[in-house]
């Protein structure tokens, strides 16, 4: 099948503020000069490489589309290029990227969608190690109970973003927004997280066969 642009879901993205007091999960408007973002640098990427160190990652996840609209379910997450977001009934779409390509499945109608992993911003969020010293960072913002990095890839993501909130005392990831080309967010608040967790090959496993029959 035909590789498709990136659907709003794949811009998925931690939600709107729940437990993160007076934060709103939009994107920024414009970049900040390079002093001032060198100044929130040093910090932030000490959250950064502490985020990259978690390997794997398991949870619950609440999701906020640009409508209004809310899902939730359990993610999986390892490090690098692999995730599996299973939304609860009566919801059948399942999320899955095996570290190359990316997968929408509609259990019910059975379809599915494929994307390249490297042309999503979700490859910012799931890679090895995220540099803040590179052309990738829009924006570093820290305040006292939360830091924001915004991270883009102008040439191979357009001006899709994706912005991500830690904890700055347990450098824990909060939340996560991805604002697409038509400055649509979709959020994902995370919640009930154990790292450390070994998964079976089969949580990243794409059906290929099932994707392609299509």
């Amino acid at each position: 099948m035909t590789l498709k642009t990136m659907p709003q879901i794949l811009t998925p993205s931690l939600s709107r503020r729940a437990f993160v007091t007076g934060v709103t999960a939009t994107a920024f408007g414009s970049l900040i000069g390079l002093p001032a973002l060198a100044q929130g640098t040093a910090s932030a990427q000490k959250i950064a490489d502490h985020f990259s160190s978690v390997k794997t990652m398991m949870g619950e996840f609440v999701q906020f589309g640009p409508r209004g609209e809310q899902t939730g379910g359990k993610f999986f997450i390892e490090r690098p290029g692999k995730l599996r977001f299973n939304f609860e009934d009566p919801s059948p779409i399942r999320v899955i990227a095996d570290g190359k390509n990316v997968v929408i499945g509609n259990l019910k109608l059975k379809t599915w969608d494929i994307y390249p992993l490297s042309k999503t911003p979700l490859s910012l969020l799931l890679s090895d190690k995220i540099d803040l010293q590179n052309q990738t960072v829009r924006d570093v913002k820290e305040e006292s109970d939360l830091i924001t990095i915004v991270l883009g890839n102008k040439s191979i993501f357009g001006d899709s973003t994706i912005t991500m909130m830690f904890d700055p005392k347990t450098y824990d990831l909060r939340q996560w927004t991805i604002t697409d080309l038509q400055n649509k967010e979709t959020s994902v608040m995370i919640y009930n997280v154990q790292n450390g967790t070994k998964f079976d090959d089969k949580v990243f496993q794409i059906d290929y066969q099932a994707v392609h029959r299509r």
